[in-house]
């Protein structure tokens, strides 16, 4: 690109925040030059208003800017929302309203009819709820949102599985320290420890999966027809949230077929060379023992998921394991690439 986009931040201060500014550093298309948060943080520098939670120190790219009260104005079009789920509706669809494009990691709308619930590799079509959802809301603007970072996980080591008929899905999720944000989880709770309950996160992985691999339907998306189960636990991992999964399958393939299917798994950010696009979205291990999070959940600037220990489930069809990074894949990566899907289309023009 010639030019690169400029882009903004809703609720920079906060950790995903962070993760967002950390990974648009040095973004080919995406240039960061504006940061919202609450009223407590506007008028500040953003070396000021957010005290720099990950590796290192606060990019000196950002340090200086002025966090702005996050209200339209005079933000750049294309904004990526890390905004706490309390405020994030009103805060999004007032942007959308005022015609910005919100690429949102927040719950909040991911659910509605028609807002896309998107994973490039897998349902790209789902942006042709756009222009409903613009005409429906009066909006000049527009919303699209990423998954839950567990659901991304699962969801990724489905993808390749679809064409056999995908039936019935239980998973169960061992979920790092770092998806509960900062402070997070207490150490006196987490050291030692496995909490067999995060509030919300079951119901969201079931019905988030059943959207994504849902199919398009002019003005909605027809769900998925499986059952999915999930039991979602929060493990003193810092990173990387791993999932086991056993699942059901109409067609009843072999074990060949489903390597097959896996090995060879690619998607439209790949053939178009998105720029945060991982070369394999999804990646096999042969290792009895792996993937792993301290291993394997940063390879791919933690953008692929990785798949291991296929073999034949004796309730249902097949089981394996499958493991992303929840803060980049699972969050501000999964929004990024978001992003760069709709400006190949032509939506950011």
């Amino acid at each position: 690109m010639r030019t690169r986009i400029e882009v903004g931040i809703l609720g920079a201060t906060g950790m995903v925040g962070q993760h967002f500014v950390r990974f648009l550093q040095g973004h080919p298309w995406f240039d960061l030059k504006w940061l919202g948060a609450s009223g407590r943080s506007a008028g500040k520098k953003y070396r000021d208003a957010s005290e720099w939670r990950l590796g290192g120190v606060t990019p000196e790219s950002v340090a200086d800017l002025t966090v702005e009260e996050s209200k339209p104005g005079n933000a750049p079009r294309l904004l990526f929302s890390a905004m706490d789920a309390s405020v994030a509706t009103e805060i999004e669809r007032a942007f959308a309203q005022a015609g910005h494009v919100v690429v949102s990691n927040s719950k909040n709308h991911r659910m509605e009819r028609d807002v896309p619930l998107l994973v490039p590799e897998i349902n790209p079509d789902h942006l042709r709820l756009v222009p409903g959802q613009q005409r429906a809301r009066g909006w000049k603007g527009q919303i699209v949102t990423n998954p839950n970072c567990s659901t991304v996980v699962l969801t990724m080591g489905l993808a390749p599985l679809k064409q056999f008929g995908i039936t019935k899905v239980i998973a169960t999720t061992l979920q790092a320290i770092s998806g509960a944000g900062y402070p997070g989880v207490a150490s006196m709770d987490i050291v030692g420890n496995v909490v067999p309950y995060i509030g919300g996160e079951e119901e969201k992985m079931q019905q988030e999966t059943q959207k994504i691999l849902g199919e398009f339907r002019g003005d909605h998306i027809e769900p998925l027809a499986a059952r999915v189960s999930a039991h979602c636990n929060r493990v003193a991992v810092v990173d990387g949230h791993t999932v086991t999964v056993s699942v059901e399958l109409a067609s009843k393939p072999s074990e060949a077929d489903l390597r097959r299917a896996i090995e060879s798994y690619s998607g439209v950010p790949q053939e178009r060379g998105l720029p945060s696009a991982p070369p394999r979205p999804v990646i096999y291990m042969e290792q009895a023992n792996r993937p792993q999070p301290r291993k394997d959940a940063e390879r791919e600037r933690g953008m692929a998921a990785f798949v291991g220990r296929l073999r034949a489930c004796p309730v249902l069809d097949y089981k394996f394991v499958a493991l992303g990074h929840n803060t980049v894949r699972g969050a501000a990566g999964a929004a990024v690439l978001n992003a760069e899907l709709m400006h190949s289309e032509g939506m950011l023009d």
